[in-house]
């Protein structure tokens, strides 16, 4: 990043992208974490599709640490143009990133990264093979785009794409919805020749799923929850719902204006929460209350930052009888396997 741009980019969204850059992650972790989640699972060595884990999901226990870091360095004093003081932005926080991320790992489920754990399953029962990159696995660089950043951004598409080709991927099925808009819409601009298909992991499972297959323990009402990255900018609207309707004991529920396309966004995103961290919030509460008003037992979604947003907005609000759940982990508890 040039000095004069640092002008423009708020110091905390300015610390993501010298990670990105750094150490090919929002978190600036060490890349022997990366693959950390994975361990046990079974992965074809057949890299010829992958299944792309991305940052989001992998250091979602670190989301909000994160959020509440770039929160507070964006109201600090400090030179934007010495990047030795923005690294240092966590240890003068007192934030020990690297050392938070290592005790959740020393709980043995990698944080909140079971829902990838629940995704692979998902898929390995629907008989969809996948590979995984692991350590090499590189990050798709979409918060640099989204913060104006398409220099940086192109570089890294650049690099991430020479990855992919040289371990032969030749498809991608990805989980985390703005990783998926990059991989897929993003790269094909940024990148001559891009080649490689990219589908989101709800339309492998729409493709493949059928009547009987999946049960959920007790009956239950459901509403869902449209990321706008996955809504507005991919479209797929559809494929979730006709999944969830195919889950037995599942009833779904939507609010009456704001579903589909005209889903209220949760707030997140975009580094918005960074930005405007009280509209922020409020926006969070108010679609909590909108998804509650349908009377729904478990609010579901498909985006680490989404399930961060609402379980602050169900927090705020005392909604302590509502679960909010990932698609990929509401799947899992319903797989018929008697």
């Amino acid at each position: 990043m040039k000095k004069n741009e640092r002008n423009l980019v708020p110091p905390g969204l300015s610390y993501i992208a010298d990670n990105i850059g750094s150490r090919d992650n929002i978190l600036g972790l060490p890349l022997e974490a990366r693959a950390k989640w994975a361990e046990g699972l079974e992965f074809t060595t057949d890299r010829s599709t992958v299944f792309f884990a991305g940052c989001g999901y992998q250091y979602s226990s670190m989301l909000e640490p994160l959020v509440t870091l770039v929160r507070t360095a964006d109201r600090m004093s400090i030179d934007p143009d010495l990047p030795v003081v923005l690294a240092g932005i966590p240890k003068k926080m007192g934030v020990d990133v690297v050392g938070i991320y290592t005790k959740v790992l020393a709980r043995g489920d990698g944080g909140d990264s079971g829902v990838l754990r629940d995704a692979v399953r998902v898929l390995k029962y629907l008989d969809i093979e996948v590979g995984y990159l692991g350590v090499e696995e590189p990050c798709c660089g979409a918060p640099l785009y989204h913060m104006g950043l398409r220099r940086e951004f192109t570089a890294n598409a650049g690099k991430a794409v020479t990855r992919f080709r040289s371990h032969g991927v030749r498809k991608i099925i990805s989980i985390v919805p703005s990783c998926t808009h990059a991989l897929r819409t993003l790269f094909t601009a940024a990148v001559p020749g891009y080649d490689i298909g990219v589908r989101h992991f709800i339309e492998e499972v729409a493709d493949k799923i059928r009547p009987g297959q999946f049960r959920y323990p007790h009956n239950v009402k459901v509403a869902y929850h449209d990321p706008c990255q996955l809504g507005r900018h991919m479209g797929l609207i559809d494929q979730p719902r006709l999944v969830l309707r195919a889950v037995e004991n599942l009833e779904l529920a939507e609010p009456e204006w704001t579903s589909g396309e005209w889903s209220t966004c949760c707030g997140g995103g975009g580094g918005f929460e960074v930005v405007f961290p009280d509209m922020s919030q409020t926006l969070a509460e108010g679609r909590i209350r909108e998804l509650a008003d349908t009377g729904a037992d478990i609010i579901a979604t498909q985006c680490p930052g989404c399930l961060m947003q609402l379980k602050s907005g169900l927090k705020a609000l005392k909604k302590d009888k509502i679960e909010v759940v990932d698609l990929a982990t509401l799947l899992a508890r319903s797989m018929n396997t008697k």
